[in-house]
C-alpha cells in the first residue's frame, strides 16, 4: 500500500481503510472482538448515521452461511458493541447531543442506527474529502491539499482481517475510490509543477494494481514530464506483456496514444478520467491519434510522395480527398501510413484511422456505420450523445471537425458510398483513402485528388531487398536478386514474403531463394490480374511450403476466421492446440510474414494471404475437419463472453449454454474491468462470430453469444451492433425453431430498442416474449416481459400501466419467491411511477421496501437511484430537509460505485431543494459541481443544469415561494 506520500492531520476515531479499529480519546486502538464482532461493528460504520435492517446486517456478516441461531448471536455482538462505546471517553461531536455525549448505537423498527458524525469514520472523510476536491471550485494547490488528506487515511488493505462477500465486494469498491482519488491527486499536483513528486506514489501502485491502464498511463506521463521518457516507454511495454499473457488483450486506446505521443517526443496532456474540473489551460476536445505503425522497411516512391507533398500544400482552403489506388499487395497502407507519419504534425487536432476491410474475402467490409461510430468515440463523444439516425452521426462527425485539422486514412475502400460518409466537410482536414479500386466517382463527384500506385521499380525492388538483407548480400548475389525481383514480379508484398527466410537465416543463399521460386507455380483464381497473381501465388505457395507441418496447419486454419485479428488464445482454439504451442507457431508465420502482429498479441492477416489460407484450407483440409475448427472457435467465444457475463450482468439470469467441451479453455475473468475491457477488444470479432455461427449452421450458438452479450453492450452503449446481433440472433433461433432461443432473442432485441427509445417496437416485442413464456411454461420470460413493460410505459409518460405491468411482475416474483434479482429494480420503477401519478405514500413505501433488497443482493447502483427517487418524492411533498437528506445518501452511495452521472444527478436534484428552500447559494455550488461531472462525460442533462444556473443569475433577489 502507498502510504508515505501522503500525510492527513484530522483525527477519525472509526477506522475501516486497514484492520477495523477504535481509537480512544488518548489514542490507543480499544479492543473491538473476534472478527464477526468487527465485521458487525463494519457493517454499522459504513452507513453511519443511517438505519440498518437486521436482516442486512446478517447479510453483511454471514452472507449465504448463516447459522441456525443468527439472530441471537447479532444481538450479542450488538450488546458487546454497545458496552464497548459507553466505555469510551469519546469527544464530542459539535452539536452531536450536548456535553458528554458520545456515539449511540441505537434501535428501532428500521434496524439499527451507529450515530456517529461521518466525519469520525475514515471512509466517510476519505470520500468527503474526494468530493471537495472533485467540486468546481477551488484552486488545484487546495484540491492537491484535499487529496493529500484523504490518501494519507488508508493505512493499508481495507477491513483488513474480515472474511465474506460483502467485505470482499467493498473492499474491491474501495480500492476503485482510492484508485481514483490517485489518479485526482497525481493530476493536481501536475498541474502545480509537481510532477517528479507523483513518481514514487503511482510507481507503487502499478506494482499494486498490474493491470489498471489508467496508473500506467498516469505514470507514463508524468515520467515524460520528467524527462524520464525511456522510463515510460518501459512501462508501456510491461503493460503490453501482462495484458497480453493475462488477458490475450492489448493495451486500450488511451495508452496507446500517449505510447505514440512519447515515441514522436510529443507531450502527453494528464488527464484523470473526470476525477477533477478540467484545467483553466489545454485542449477542450480530444485529439485521436490512431495511425498504425509504419510499414518496416519503406522504400522508394518518391514521385507519389512529391505528388502528395502537392496536394497538401494547396489544400489548406479546403476539405481535400486523395485516393491511392493500384492492385493488392503494391503497397497502398505502406504508403499512406508513411506519408501520413511524416505530416501528422501539420494536423494538430488529430489522425484518424480505419481500415475498412473492403475486400476481405469473408466479406465481413466494416460499414460506414460502423466507421462513423468508431471515429465518434475516438473523438470523445460518449455513447449516449451518438445520435440514432445515421445521416444525423454523419452531421455530428463532420461538425466536430469543422475548424479543426484533421488527417482521416480510410484504409482498404470498397466503393466510393463506403468511403462519402467518412469524409469531412470541412476546410483544413484531408483524408486519404487506399483502394484497390480507381473510385472514378469520387474523383468526378467530389474532386478526390487520385494517385495511382504501379510496381515497384527494378531499382526500389533491389532497395527493398537491400534495406531487409542488408547491401551486402544483395551486392554479392546480383543474379539471384534479379531473378527474385522477376518472379516476385516486382509486387511489395511478394517481396517481403520472399526475403523473409533469408532475412532470418544470414548465411542462407539468395540463389536458393530464386531456385525455389522458379520451381513453384499456382494461381490465385479469386484474383483476375493475370501474370501478377500467378506470381503472387508462387510465392505464398513456395513461404507456405517452407513452414513446419504445424504452422502450415495454422495459416491455412486462419482462413476460416471471420473476424478484423485474432488472439493467440482465439487462434489455439481454431486449431484445437495448447496455447504455448500455438504462441510459438505465431511467431514462425509472423517471421515468414505470413501474418502481421498488429499489435502485441493480436494478428491480422492481408487479405491476399487471407484469400490464399482460405484456398489452402479447402485443399488440405475435410469438411469435416474445418467444421470441427469453426465451431472450436466459436465455442471458445462463447464460453469466454459467458464468463464476463456474471461481472457485466449479475443481476440477470445465465443462458443456458451445453457443457464445456474438455477441450474448451475459455479466458476467466477476475475482475469487472478485465470482462469489460476482454468485451471490448474483442467486439468486432465477437460481432462477426454471430453472423458466422448462422453460416456455419450453428443458430444455438448464434442466438446464446448474442445473449451473453446483454450486459457488454448495456454498459457500452453499442446500440448499433446490439441490435444487429440480436436481430440475426433471432432469425437463427426462428429458423431453427428454438423457441426458447427465440424467446431470449426477441427479450434482447427489445432491450436494444429501448435503449434508442424505440418504446413502440419494444413493447411488441415483448408482448411477443410474454406469449412465448406462457407457451413455454417459462415463468422467467413472462416476468421479465412484464417487469421491462412496466419500465417501457414509464418512459413513455404512462405511469398508469406502469403501474399495471411493475404489479403484474411483483405478483410472480412473490407468488414463485425466485431470487432473479428483479424485484428491487421493479419496486423502484413502480415507486418511481406512483411519484409520477402523485401517490406518494405508495412510492415511498415502494422504494423502502426495495432499498434493503437492492442493498441484499449488493446492487448500489439500484440502491442510488431508489434514495434519489425518495428524494424526489420528498421534494414534491416539501420536505426539504427530508429530500436534501435522501439526495446526500443516493450522491454517497453513486460515489462507492464510480457512477458519476448518477452524482450528477442527485447534486443536481439537491440543487432544486436548496433553491425551493430558500438558499440560491447552496443550489449554486450543487449545480455547478453537477455540470463540471456532466460536461465531463458528454451527458445531455448538461444543458438542463446550465440553464438552471444562468435562470439563477437572472432571479431577482425576494421572497422565496
Amino acid at each position: 500500500m502507498v502510504q508515505s506520500e501522503f500525510r492527513g492531520n484530522h483525527v477519525t476515531d472509526f477506522l475501516l481503510l486497514g484492520t477495523v479499529e477504535l481509537q480512544s480519546a488518548d489514542g490507543t486502538a480499544v479492543d473491538l472482538g473476534p472478527a464477526k464482532q468487527r465485521t458487525v461493528l463494519a457493517a454499522l460504520l459504513v452507513d453511519a448515521g443511517r438505519w440498518v435492517t437486521v436482516q442486512t446486517l446478517i447479510d453483511r456478516v454471514w452472507g449465504e452461511d448463516v447459522p441456525a441461531q443468527v439472530r441471537p448471536t447479532l444481538y450479542a455482538h450488538v450488546a458487546r458493541i454497545r458496552r464497548i462505546l459507553a466505555s469510551m471517553a469519546v469527544p464530542v461531536d459539535a452539536g452531536a447531543g450536548g456535553a458528554g455525549a458520545g456515539p449511540q448505537l441505537r434501535r428501532g423498527p428500521a434496524g439499527y442506527l451507529l450515530d456517529v458524525s461521518s466525519g469520525r469514520v475514515d471512509v466517510h472523510r476519505f470520500r468527503h474529502l474526494v468530493d471537495q476536491a472533485r467540486g468546481a471550485g477551488g484552486t488545484d494547490a487546495e484540491r492537491v491539499v484535499m487529496l493529500r488528506e484523504a490518501l494519507g487515511l488508508w493505512r493499508g488493505e481495507p477491513l483488513a482481517g474480515l472474511a465474506g462477500a460483502w467485505a470482499e465486494r467493498t473492499r474491491y469498491s474501495w480500492h476503485q475510490q482510492r484508485i481514483e482519488a490517485v489518479l485526482a491527486w497525481a493530476e493536481a499536483e501536475f498541474r502545480v509543477g509537481h510532477h517528479v513528486g507523483v513518481i514514487g506514489a503511482l510507481a507503487s501502485l502499478v506494482a499494486e494494481y498490474p493491470l489498471v491502464e489508467p496508473l500506467t498511463v498516469a505514470l507514463m506521463r508524468v515520467l515524460q514530464a520528467a524527462g524520464r521518457g525511456p522510463e515510460a516507454l518501459a512501462c508501456y511495454t510491461m503493460l503490453q506483456k501482462r495484458l497480453a499473457e493475462e488477458l490475450g488483450a492489448d493495451p486500450g486506446a488511451e495508452v496507446q496514444q500517449v505510447h505514440q505521443a512519447i515515441l514522436r517526443g510529443e507531450s502527453a496532456p494528464f488527464a484523470s478520467g473526470g476525477m477533477l474540473p478540467p484545467a483553466e489551460a489545454g485542449p477542450s476536445h480530444t485529439v485521436p491519434a490512431q495511425l498504425p505503425l509504419e510499414i518496416r522497411g519503406f522504400v522508394g516512391r518518391q514521385d507519389e510522395l512529391t505528388r502528395l507533398d502537392g496536394i497538401l500544400t494547396a489544400s489548406a482552403q479546403r476539405p481535400t480527398v486523395v485516393v491511392v489506388s493500384g492492385t493488392a499487395g503494391v503497397g497502398k497502407t505502406a504508403l499512406a501510413v508513411h506519408w501520413a507519419h511524416r505530416v501528422a504534425e501539420g494536423f494538430p487536432d488529430g489522425q484518424l484511422y480505419v481500415n475498412l476491410r473492403g475486400f476481405d474475402p469473408s466479406g465481413a467490409a466494416v460499414t460506414p456505420d460502423q466507421a462513423e461510430g468508431g471515429f465518434l468515440d475516438a473523438l470523445g463523444v460518449p455513447a449516449q450523445r451518438v445520435p440514432v439516425d445515421f445521416q444525423a452521426r454523419v452531421g455530428l462527425y463532420r461538425s466536430l471537425l469543422a475548424g479543426r485539422r484533421v488527417l482521416v486514412v480510410l484504409d482498404n475502400a470498397r466503393d466510393a458510398d463506403q468511403l462519402r460518409p467518412l469524409l469531412p466537410g470541412a476546410p483544413g482536414c484531408l483524408a486519404v483513402a487506399t483502394s484497390r479500386s480507381q473510385l472514378s466517382g469520387l474523383v468526378a463527384a467530389e474532386g478526390a485528388h487520385p494517385v495511382s500506385l504501379d510496381l515497384l521499380s527494378p531499382a526500389e525492388a533491389r532497395d527493398l531487398l537491400a534495406r531487409r538483407l542488408g547491401e551486402h548480400r544483395v551486392t554479392a548475389e546480383p543474379d539471384a536478386v534479379q531473378e527474385i525481383v522477376a518472379r516476385c514480379a516486382r509486387l511489395p508484398l511478394a517481396l517481403a514474403i520472399a526475403t523473409a527466410r533469408a532475412a532470418a537465416n544470414p548465411g542462407f543463399p539468395l540463389s536458393t531463394v530464386a531456385a525455389e521460386l522458379r520451381d513453384s507455380h499456382g494461381s490465385l483464381d479469386a484474383f483476375d490480374a493475370g501474370d501478377l497473381t500467378t506470381n503472387a501465388r508462387a510465392v505464398f505457395s513456395w513461404s507456405y511450403h517452407a513452414l513446419t507441418a504445424p504452422a502450415a496447419r495454422l495459416f491455412h486454419l486462419l482462413g476460416l476466421h471471420s473476424g478484423p485479428d485474432l488472439a493467440a488464445p482465439a487462434a489455439a482454439a481454431l486449431a484445437g492446440l495448447p496455447l504455448r504451442q500455438t504462441h510459438r507457431l505465431l511467431v514462425e508465420l509472423t517471421r515468414a510474414h505470413l501474418l502481421t502482429e498488429h499489435s502485441s498479441g493480436r494478428y491480422t492477416l492481408h487479405d491476399l494471404l487471407h484469400v490464399y489460407a482460405a484456398e489452402r484450407v479447402l485443399a488440405v483440409e475435410t469438411s469435416p475437419e474445418r467444421d470441427r475448427a469453426v465451431e472450436r472457435l466459436l465455442t471458445w467465444y462463447l464460453h469466454t463472453a459467458d464468463a464476463a457475463y456474471p461481472f457485466l450482468a449479475p443481476q440477470r439470469r445465465r443462458v443456458p449454454l451445453a457443457p464445456l467441451p474438455d477441450s474448451c479453455h475459455p479466458l476467466a475473468f477476475s475482475a469487472y474491468v478485465q470482462a469489460l475491457d476482454w468485451c471490448e477488444t474483442e467486439r468486432l470479432n465477437l460481432v462477426a462470430a454471430v453472423h458466422q455461427a448462422v453460416a456455419a449452421g450453428q443458430p444455438g450458438i448464434a442466438w446464446q453469444l448474442a445473449a451473453v452479450l446483454w450486459g457488454f453492450f448495456y454498459i457500452r452503449g453499442h446500440l448499433y451492433d446490439w441490435l444487429d446481433t440480436t436481430r440475426t440472433a433471432l432469425d437463427a433461433a426462428r429458423d431453427a425453431h428454438d423457441r426458447t432461443g427465440e424467446a431470449y432473442s426477441l427479450g434482447d432485441v427489445a432491450c436494444a430498442l429501448t435503449q434508442i427509445h424505440r418504446f413502440d417496437e419494444a413493447i411488441d416485442h415483448y408482448r411477443q416474449v410474454m406469449a412465448l413464456g406462457r407457451e413455454l411454461g417459462d415463468t422467467y420470460f413472462r416476468y421479465q416481459a412484464l417487469a421491462s413493460l412496466g419500465y417501457s410505459y414509464r418512459q413513455i409518460g404512462r405511469p398508469d400501466r406502469a403501474v399495471e405491468y411493475c404489479r403484474r411482475a411483483l405478483a410472480i416474483h412473490r407468488k414463485l419467491g425466485e431470487a432473479w434479482g428483479r424485484e428491487g429494480t421493479i419496486l423502484n420503477n413502480l415507486g418511481d411511477a406512483y411519484e409520477q401519478l402523485g401517490r406518494f405514500d405508495e412510492a415511498i413505501d415502494c422504494l423502502e421496501q426495495a432499498l434493503p433488497v437492492l442493498r441484499a443482493i449488493g446492487d448500489r447502483w439500484g440502491e442510488g437511484i431508489a434514495l434519489n427517487t425518495l428524494g424526489t418524492v420528498h421534494h414534491r411533498l416539501r420536505r426539504h430537509d427530508d429530500a436534501a437528506a435522501y439526495y446526500r445518501r443516493a450522491l454517497n452511495t453513486h460515489a462507492d460505485i464510480g457512477n458519476r452521472w448518477g452524482q450528477a444527478h442527485a447534486l443536481g436534484h439537491l440543487g432544486d431543494v436548496h433553491l425551493a428552500a430558500g438558499d440560491p447559494d447552496a443550489a449554486r455550488t450543487n449545480w455547478q459541481q453537477a455540470l463540471a461531472i456532466l460536461d465531463k462525460v458528454g451527458h445531455p442533462d448538461a444543458d438542463e443544469i446550465r440553464g438552471r444556473l444562468r435562470h439563477l443569475q437572472t432571479r431577482r433577489p425576494g421572497p422565496t415561494p
